[in-house]
């Protein structure tokens, strides 16, 4: 490819739900912005973003490489609030430059060798430039068919060369990589996910932050009782999620004397229960101390004793802080696939030694009774003693 006829890559980025914000457009096209920049903090170099009607174009230092541009469009793939990410070729605004550069796209292809139909399609936000859409479609595909003789197919092409007229430049490309959707991270306030080491936890903080909640991670270690396996791979999966929204941090609370305490309480059948509504309550102490408005959870209705309507509902009586379960209403397979598409199904299937273990009642109670929880806390002073769990929080640094 001839970088005088191609012009300069670029990575052009399509906006979703953003642009039906209306008189709060600019605030989130703002923290969308501000995201990508973080995104691209470890790349050795300053991008260019600027942000157009419905689109935010990246333009790279002079010399980028082809793989340099494809790297940057790789990684901001993964920031919640893009649609798609268009790997271009910036070229001057005259029609016979864009068509150059739409026949050297096409140069070399394996696809085009074969054969395979084509559209072009295009579209003029600038509406100075001399020609139309519809006649830069035609110009352009009729020049693409003479040279390489490919059928045109206008409703079902198996390639599309996209033309995109914009203020200052033409942008020139083919194909894309679907983005995350959603809300920019950090548009919705923040929340604290209970991450255990599971497979439904991480895929419910993914959910949360493509709805623009910016979250922290609370895991709760059985140390003294446990190894510290479950905190490597709480560390793992955090590791993972930090992709979607960067400066994750994880806490860590050494939950295990406090299940010894509920074991102890002889209320067997209840036991799950009463831990949870625990974990809620320190959960909800720790999500003061860090300004956060909200508790997320992997919870899917009646996938487990401790998740039949009644239980939850008594576990939302535990705290006032609202609980968030984007999870609710799908089964475990879904969840399941979308852990696979994520990256955190492999780490979360890894052997640990998980807290929960320490309480495995022979028969957990599918619908426990309020007043009786309330009975078991007042013994065990719960409200105290999430003050002093919380009073134990660890932070776990990601490296790099």
């Amino acid at each position: 490819m001839t970088m005088s006829a191609l012009g300069e890559p670029c990575v052009l980025l399509k906006l979703g739900e953003v642009v039906l914000k209306g008189n709060n457009r600019e605030l989130f096209e703002q923290r969308l912005q501000a995201n990508i920049k973080a995104a691209l903090k470890d790349f050795d170099f300053k991008v260019d973003v600027r942000q157009r009607h419905g689109v935010i174009a990246l333009f790279l230092p002079d010399g980028t490489t082809v793989e340099v541009a494809d790297a940057v469009a790789e990684r901001v793939a993964y920031v919640p609030g893009l649609v798609w990410i268009h790997r271009a070729w910036r070229v001057e605004k005259d029609p016979g430059a864009v068509t150059k550069a739409a026949i050297e796209l096409l140069a070399d292809r394996d696809d085009v060798r074969r054969g395979v139909s084509f559209a072009v399609r295009s579209r003029r936000r600038d509406k100075r430039f001399p020609l139309t859409s519809m006649e830069i479609d035609r110009s352009v595909g009729g020049e693409l068919n003479d040279i390489y003789g490919l059928p045109v197919d206008l409703k079902n092409p198996e390639l599309v060369v996209s033309i995109e007229v914009d203020r200052d430049e033409v942008f020139v490309f083919t194909g894309g990589m679907p983005g995350q959707g959603g809300l920019p991270v950090g548009t919705s306030g923040r929340g604290l996910v209970l991450m255990s080491g599971g497979i439904d936890s991480p895929v419910a903080a993914y959910r949360m932050m493509r709805r623009g909640l910016r979250v922290d991670f609370l895991h709760f270690s059985g140390i003294p009782f446990t190894t510290s396996e479950s905190i490597y791979k709480a560390y793992a999966l955090v590791r993972a999620l930090d992709r979607f929204q960067g400066r994750s941090r994880l806490w860590v609370v050494p939950f295990g004397k406090a299940q010894q305490s509920i074991k102890a309480s002889g209320q067997d059948r209840l036991a799950v229960i009463s831990q949870r509504r625990l974990m809620l309550k320190t959960a909800e102490e720790v999500a003061r101390r860090l300004r956060a408005g909200a508790l997320v959870t992997g919870d899917s209705l009646g996938q487990v004793s401790s998740q039949t309507l009644q239980n939850i509902t008594a576990q939302d009586d535990a705290v006032d802080l609202p609980i968030l379960r984007p999870l609710i209403g799908l089964d475990k397979t879904e969840i399941m696939a979308e852990a696979r598409r994520i990256g955190t199904l492999e780490i979360s299937e890894l052997p640990d030694e998980d807290c929960c273990t320490l309480l495995a009642p022979r028969r957990a109670e599918t619908a426990a009774k309020i007043a009786d929880l309330r009975q078991i806390e007042k013994r065990l002073d719960a409200e105290e003693l999430a003050v002093q769990l919380a009073g134990s929080l660890q932070e776990y640094k990601l490296e790099g």
